[in-house]
């Protein structure tokens, strides 16, 4: 096993995973911008180690600083998190080329996977369904024309690396499509240093589900299960829930099944998740795999018992999974909320500043994976997302109270947050009859706006 891991990353998911070392009995070294040297995660880690000014570009995206970092500190290990250098597979590869291990799948599969028009040819060739698109990358606007005008309106122009929404646009006629083209090929070109793009068309009302899929060195792969991220803001997940209520038993062996093709067509190894979408019809489409620790992974963990960091780690390190798929055993239900440091009020507007109080929810079954503390200062150079509460309970609407409650615990001055958005969330009748789809947001945002102002 490791002596010494490098966390490659920052707020929460750096303190998920010195927290998870901590009791591995490994030490780490926490790779922090100047504008991070007094963050939790900083104080908590075994050593703390500067490698760049504040805007990631010159820190958390450094390859260079950090691979010398961690050959300094001696670290045999590099655990990227999520975001930043996860899915980049020039990093792995230089991880390798130094002798050090990079904690994740190899920079081949990544390659694979993070195209995302490469990895829609590969999960055809290996009877994955995929949603019907283009067949190959889209030359310019013109070829997109044609093949929007071939599979029908609307459609969707997608980045071929990275994810998160970025480089994404609806286009619904094609009087639209030229100008679409055009914005997301700049945004993806800025946001991933790849402008290519690919065409898919656009599931309406879709449910998003995903698998998550763990591998090891040996050749073992299994899933735990599925996590329902429907509940999205252009295209970023607020809540997420395990298992997806919407699922039929049939269903649910089909997409555990296509999930592990996806997987197997690969040989993956760490943790990865395979997401797909749910049409109205009940029919599900591949659309990317994640190669890296997902944000919503603790609603999987709360409902398999499993420690999916842990087994990252494992894994890494050459061990065989400590779970078999046939000891698998789904219990209860989970629900995951994610507060970001943001207002809703004026269009969900990045809020940083400084936490002047704090107080975390506890209890049974409610988890908060944070890096705040009261006086803790909220950057505006990276993302808003501020805490995670994760609860979990026999069934969805003993979660979905529990949940309520955590939420009615939860304070946090200094700063708006879209706490109360989310809270007033949990009482509406589509989430909690569990019909609600991706555009449910698109639908109701306004009105859950308008209602807390009225509350208040």
């Amino acid at each position: 096993m490791f002596k010494r891991i490098m966390v490659a990353n920052r707020g929460e998911i750096a303190m998920r995973v010195i927290r998870c070392c901590r009791e591995m009995g490994i030490e780490t070294v926490l790779a922090v911008s100047e504008e991070d040297r007094n963050t939790l995660p900083a104080q908590y880690s075994t050593h703390a180690v500067c490698i760049g000014p504040a805007p990631a570009s010159a820190s958390y995206l450094n390859t260079d600083a950090i691979i010398s970092a961690a050959k300094a500190y001696k670290c045999s290990a590099i655990h990227p998190g999520y975001g930043f250098l996860s899915e980049n597979a020039a990093f792995a590869e230089e991880c390798e080329k130094n002798g050090i291990v990079f904690i994740g799948p190899d920079a081949g599969i990544i390659r694979q996977m993070g195209n995302k028009q490469a990895a829609r040819a590969l999960m055809k060739k290996h009877k994955v369904p995929v949603v019907p698109g283009s067949d190959g990358l889209l030359e310019n606007a013109a070829h997109a024309a044609k093949v929007a005008k071939k599979i029908g309106y609307p459609v969707l122009i997608k980045a071929s690396s990275g994810g998160g929404g970025r480089g994404m646009r609806v286009v619904k006629h094609e009087s639209e499509l030229e100008k679409a083209y055009e914005e997301a090929g700049a945004e993806a070109g800025a946001a991933f240093g790849d402008n290519s793009l690919y065409m898919e068309k656009l599931i309406l009302n879709p449910r998003h589900i995903e698998v998550q899929i763990l591998g090891d060195k040996k050749g073992n792969i299994i899933h735990l299960g599925e996590r329902d991220c429907s509940m999205q803001r252009r295209n970023q997940k607020l809540i997420e829930e395990a298992p997806a209520r919407c699922l039929s038993k049939s269903q649910r062996s089909a997409l555990y099944s296509a999930a592990l093709k996806a997987a197997g067509a690969v040989n993956y190894v760490n943790a990865g998740t395979v997401e797909f979408v749910l049409d109205e019809n009940g029919s599900f489409y591949f659309i990317e795999m994640n190669t890296r620790v997902q944000v919503e992974h603790p609603v999987t963990e709360a409902v398999t018992g499993i420690d999916i960091v842990r087994e990252q780690i494992r894994i890494a390190a050459g061990r065989e999974l400590s779970v078999k798929q046939s000891e698998l055993k789904i219990r209860g239900h989970a629900i995951e909320c994610r507060i970001n440091a943001e207002d809703p009020e004026k269009n969900f507007a990045p809020s940083p500043g400084d936490i002047s109080f704090l107080h975390l929810p506890g209890g049974m079954g409610v988890r908060c994976e944070s890096a705040l503390f009261q006086g803790a200062k909220v950057s505006p150079y990276y993302d808003s997302m501020i805490a995670k509460i994760i609860v979990h309970a026999p069934g969805r609407m003993k979660a979905i109270k529990k949940m309520r409650a955590a939420l009615e615990e939860m304070t946090v001055e200094g700063l708006s947050t879209n706490l109360n958005f989310l809270y007033l969330v949990l009482f509406n009748p589509g989430f909690v009859g569990g019909s609600y789809n991706t555009s449910f947001l698109a639908k109701y945002a306004d009105a859950l706006i308008k209602w807390d102002k009225r509350a208040r």
